[in-house]
């Protein structure tokens, strides 16, 4: 893998070469003229902000997309509590720009305000709109709010829900097939209702206690990436949907003390390594009757997972994914919705796990359905006929897909994104679905970084984004055969004038080679004046899990900010990637961590530093720090308390501090089960270690955190204190995994960051 691609661009290296045959006082020269930058432009006066295209719909037919965009203020009111906010249509060829929505059009009967589109969604024949209000948070995401409903030819506008609905009470709502009707979760229960008459029918009536349907449970929705649990059949007659049970899976319970005179409490099932999980269950209930029947999965019980499930290119029967709880086999079953028996189609399998799930996607005439799977050892597409007996690699090679973006039937091709050359990068591919054709590159060389794509639904046009490691976002609009830009959408200019005024620092990507020849991939950041003669002390920032690659040649907005903060200030920030982090490198590099999450991680973290040294002697190993937010907590924590010789100051936010408190779902994937690799969670968690600190450590952690529970904080409190390690806490009060909720937290934690570097690393 050593040859496999070649991190820097010619322009990178000019740069780099460039830098380092200036002499000090070029640099210092170039220095004096550049504006420093500051902590409060960051994070309070947003002077480095990105702009934002917004929500834009391709329509069904491809004719054209919609995008909600500001619009004057109504009536000239001063005091309107947001921007009015109109839905525009533009035309792919012409650029044409109509407004379809007028604010005006959203203002309910009795108010001076109209709505706020949280979201919104078009009826397949586009009479009628979808405005999604009012939402607030649920877990992660604001999936509960309120729906209104714009008939286009009328302009009547209707709250859905009946007259008595609770304000944000109603869940994923959307359009039966026909645009007659509106199915939404309230109350745990799904409901149907006329678009005609607004009658309302429940289709659903056995929610309680415990008993939850058409939606997730804290871990589903967090580890599965699923929150909207039901499914339309294509001929509209039925809907599929989850049924959760999580009676039985313990409550994790949270505090709160500051928004009230006594203190409140918030409990939700949280099932942790080991600990019992929710029942799932697939119904399909017939809308006529309110009927649901039952699918007759194998062995289905508490230590099984439904991840994802569809309706299978007709409505006559449902595929169903059904996976173990070790997760290292999915069985595929075709379920028939009278009768709930199910049928084998395909069964994926893997030594160690399966660490991701995707809808099978099906052609229009339901022989054949698309799917992901990493059984060449590299993640590819495949076409599966209905019954499993054929599978077709599409994007066979040795490299990862890393996203399937679009199907084209009408012209044959499947669009995807891989970078065969280069791990840190993103492009767009595409090959034929008869197998003719393979891995046609469609980005132009000149877009190199990450590239993303918003596709039209008959692949004839897209909204194309691209950034690189130290250029903001661009979007444009293209034709998709050979890439023909039609017009800029975003270029960021506001940005690059201030970004003008800074004193820009170097960056390269490279490779080190760990102690067993592993090749391992990172970035690193030079001051602007840097001088090479010079010793520099060093951060790390770290993630290493495998939900996350950080060495990728892509805009970070703020977080490139701070670190060229730093470079300011003296420092060189670098970042490295372990094995098991998702970089596109194939199934060996990422699967290689199981059953011992956070011991081969840190070795290779600690192996990338000692080659770094060794290459750039402007290193000063006596001065290395490293931080880390979540499982990049984690790794912080294992660095500081596995490799207290290498690393002098650690600042870990939010960290799993002992695995065997973490959610059972994403834990027990990559680590194993308790029953069988006990001694590896203990030996994994960096808890277990605590006591070989010997470098500053800055503990952070959010008390509101429903995610990495406080809990764990505490433990490794406990165990610090107990073998008399000194160390720095902060704890944000009620505030959640992101540590980002109430007035000036992100401004105060990244001053209190940089603060605690200048202080214990200069």
């Amino acid at each position: 893998m050593n040859n496999l691609y070649r991190w820097c661009t010619l322009a990178a290296l000019s740069v780099t070469l460039m830098a380092c045959q200036n002499t000090p006082n070029d640099n210092k020269h170039e220095q004096q003229k550049a504006m420093p930058i500051t902590l409060d432009q960051i994070y309070h006066q947003q002077t480095f902000k990105s702009q934002w295209l917004g929500q834009i719909r391709w329509l069904a037919d491809g004719s054209g997309y919609t995008a909600v965009e500001k619009s004057r203020p109504i009536a000239a009111k001063s005091d309107q509590t947001h921007s009015a906010e109109d839905i525009v249509f533009y035309h792919p060829q012409t650029l044409a720009r109509t407004v379809l929505i007028a604010a005006e059009q959203l203002i309910p009967e009795g108010s001076t305000e109209p709505l706020a589109i949280d979201n919104y969604l078009w009826s397949n024949d586009r009479s009628q709109l979808l405005i999604y209000t009012n939402s607030k948070k649920v877990w992660r995401s604001n999936s509960r709010g309120d729906y209104w409903l714009l008939k286009l030819k009328t302009r009547k506008l209707t709250r859905l829900g009946g007259e008595n609905v609770k304000d944000s009470s109603l869940m994923f709502a959307k359009f039966s097939p026909d645009g007659n009707r509106v199915a939404y979760v309230f109350d745990n229960n799904i409901y149907v209702e006329s678009l005609s008459n607004h009658s309302i029918k429940q289709v659903t009536s056995n929610a309680s206690e415990g008993i939850i349907n058409g939606l997730f449970d804290w871990v589903y929705e967090e580890e599965f990436s699923i929150r909207d649990g039901f499914r339309w059949s294509p001929d509209g007659n039925s809907i599929a949907y989850w049924q959760l049970d999580t009676r039985g899976s313990k409550d994790f319970i949270m505090i709160n003390n500051t928004d009230a005179l006594y203190p409140s409490l918030t409990r939700f099932p949280y099932p942790k390594v080991g600990e019992q999980n929710a029942l799932a269950k697939i119904g399909i209930v017939d809308l006529a009757t309110a009927k649901t029947t039952w699918a007759k999965l194998p062995n289905n019980s508490r230590d099984m997972y439904v991840p994802r499930m569809n309706w299978s290119g007709n409505s006559s029967q449902v595929l169903i994914q059904h996976v173990n709880r070790k997760q290292d086999t999915n069985h595929l079953y075709l379920t028939d919705i009278k009768t709930g028996q199910v049928s084998l189609v395909l069964t994926e399998q893997e030594e160690n796990f399966l660490d991701f799930y995707d809808d099978a996607q099906w052609l229009t005439n339901g022989n054949h359905f698309i799917w992901k799977s990493e059984r060449s050892g590299w993640r590819h597409i495949y076409k599966v006929a209905r019954d499993g007996t054929s599978m077709l690699n599409l994007t066979d090679g040795a490299f990862d897909i890393t996203e399937l973006t679009m199907i084209d039937e009408q012209q044959g091709w499947l669009y995807f994104i891989a970078s065969p050359d280069n791990v840190a990068q993103r492009y767009l591919y595409r090959s034929k679905l008869d197998g003719s054709l393979l891995n046609q590159r469609v980005t132009p060389a000149q877009y190199m970084g990450i590239n993303q794509y918003q596709m039209s639904p008959d692949g004839q046009w897209a909204i194309h984004r691209h950034s690189s490691f130290d250029t903001p976002t661009t979007a444009q609009l293209i034709k998709v055969e050979g890439h023909q830009q039609q017009q800029q959408l975003m270029t960021n200019e506001e940005l690059h004038a201030q970004m003008a005024k800074l004193a820009k620092p170097e960056h390269e990507f490279f490779q080190v080679t760990a102690q067993d020849g592993v090749v391992l991939d990172g970035y690193i950041m030079r001051p602007a004046n840097f001088d090479a003669t010079k010793k520099y002390p060093i951060i790390f920032y770290v993630y290493g899990e495998p939900a996350g690659q950080t060495a990728q040649d892509k805009w970070r907005g703020n977080a490139y900010f701070w670190d060229q903060l730093l470079t300011e200030q003296g420092f060189i920030v670098a970042s490295i990637d372990n094995r098991g982090t998702p970089a596109p490198k194939g199934r060996a590099w990422r699967k290689s961590i199981y059953g011992a999450v956070g011991i081969l991680a840190s070795r290779d973290q600690a192996d990338a530093l000692k080659a770094m040294a060794a290459r750039w002697s402007y290193i000063d190993t006596e001065r290395v720090g490293i931080w880390g937010h979540s499982g990049g907590g984690s790794m912080t924590l294992n660095m500081l308390f596995r490799y207290p010789e290498l690393y002098q100051v650690g600042i870990a936010l939010a960290p799993v501090a002992d695995q065997r408190l973490y959610d059972s779902i994403y834990q027990e994937r990559y680590s194993g089960l308790l029953t069988d690799y006990a001694e590896s969670y203990q030996q994994s968690s960096p808890i277990t270690h605590a006591k070989n600190l010997q470098g500053k450590l800055l503990l952070v952690h959010g008390t509101g955190d429903d995610n990495v529970h406080y809990q764990g904080t505490e433990r490794l409190i406990n165990e610090l204190i107990k073998h008399n390690r000194q160390f720095d806490f902060m704890s944000y009060p009620n505030r959640s995994h992101s540590i980002r909720e109430g007035e000036g937290t992100s401004l105060h934690l990244k001053t209190m960051m940089t603060n605690y570097f200048n202080e214990h690393l200069k």
